[in-house]
């Protein structure tokens, strides 16, 4: 197998458990690396975290689509984009979800901050160092959002049919956080994007995955890898399963294709 894009998720993915990168794991990413391949880590996550989980080597060489593609980073070819939700539209949506479900959790990512209505503790949860800013609902409805998470006892369907051609949800954590990104937002355009600039199509390129925003990856990337502890819907449509994220299933393809 050849391919000259490797995208990798991180949770459930890249990282471990312990939200740490194995030695394997890297070392077979800069192997990649070192071979020609372009490097792209496909993320949920912000800017400030993906600093904190990755070694430096890895900032180094790879291509960044964060929150689930509402912005990209790629230095290497100056590219750099963002986008958001029009603050009349968060303003909408955080009415209607909090009129809906008024004992849900939300918060607010707006340009790598982190914003929350109340005093929250997700260093656990979520394996943060920092927790969410305190902000008014009024100061909330002014932002254009660069996404909305929502967790707790949610009802998912009204949601989904007040909003879902407007925005870009995605339910992921066992349907336990719905994330809520810019309609344009998500990792396969990101992705289809960095490609474009790169000169390669989508068949030259190996995904791997684990969770619900990995599905459109999977149906638009030359070859796809779900994990072992992957969700079913993802490996179904794959065309490998490796070992679970604990047991270096990422490095154990990646070293098959450069073998």
């Amino acid at each position: 197998m050849k391919f000259s894009v490797v995208v990798l998720d991180l949770d459930g993915t890249y990282l471990n458990s312990a939200k740490q990168v194995s030695e394997r794991n890297l070392a077979a990413v800069l192997a990649c690396f070192d071979e020609g391949m372009r490097i792209v880590i496909a993320t949920a996550r912000p800017p400030r975290a993906v600093k904190e989980f990755l070694p430096e080597e890895l900032h180094n060489i790879a291509a960044f689509v964060y929150y689930n593609g509402a912005q990209v980073i790629c230095r290497h070819t100056g590219t750099e984009w963002h986008e958001s939700i029009p603050a009349s539209l968060t303003a909408e949506i955080i009415d209607f979800c909090l009129n809906r479900n008024p004992d849900a959790e939300l918060t607010m990512e707006y340009r790598d901050e982190w914003f929350g209505l109340r005093e929250l503790d997700y260093s656990v949860v979520m394996n943060v160092k920092a927790n969410p800013v305190v902000k008014s609902l009024e100061e909330l409805r002014q932002y254009e959002a660069t996404k909305l998470l929502l967790s707790g006892e949610i009802e998912l369907q009204p949601l989904y049919e007040a909003f879902a051609h407007r925005v870009n949800l995605i339910a992921t954590d066992n349907n336990q956080l719905i994330q809520i990104m810019p309609l344009r937002a998500s990792k396969e355009q990101a992705v289809a994007k960095l490609c474009e600039i790169y000169g390669t199509g989508a068949d030259s390129v190996i995904v791997f995955g684990d969770d619900h925003n990995d599905i459109g990856l999977f149906r638009s990337s030359g070859y796809s890898v779900a994990m072992g502890n992957a969700i079913s819907e993802l490996k179904e449509i794959a065309d490998e399963i490796t070992a679970s994220n604990d047991r270096d299933g990422v490095a154990l393809i990646l070293e098959k294709v450069l073998a």
